[in-house]
């Protein structure tokens, strides 16, 4: 019974050090996947929407639907 327990807590401790192993290999996936997220918001920073590519941009409903309507905000009665 003795070389049971032995083994059990030797299957235990294997256990504990696979879980650490896997624990470090997937915060180092975790941490790759990450500055790859990064690296695109950084570019779509830059390339996309740097080098004042906004001045290009049209409001097709600029002046129509204006965020303060004096007519519909009025103190007056």
């Amino acid at each position: 019974m003795t070389s049971f327990w032995l083994f059990l807590s030797s299957v235990f401790k294997w256990s504990f050090g696979f879980f650490d192993f896997a624990g470090n290999v997937l915060n180092w996936v975790l941490f790759f996947v990450a500055v790859g997220f990064f690296c695109f918001w950084c570019y779509v920073l830059i390339s996309k929407l740097g080098n004042n590519t906004d001045k290009e941009y049209t409001n097709d409903t600029y002046g129509k639907h204006p965020y303060y309507d004096p007519k519909i905000y009025s103190k007056k009665d």
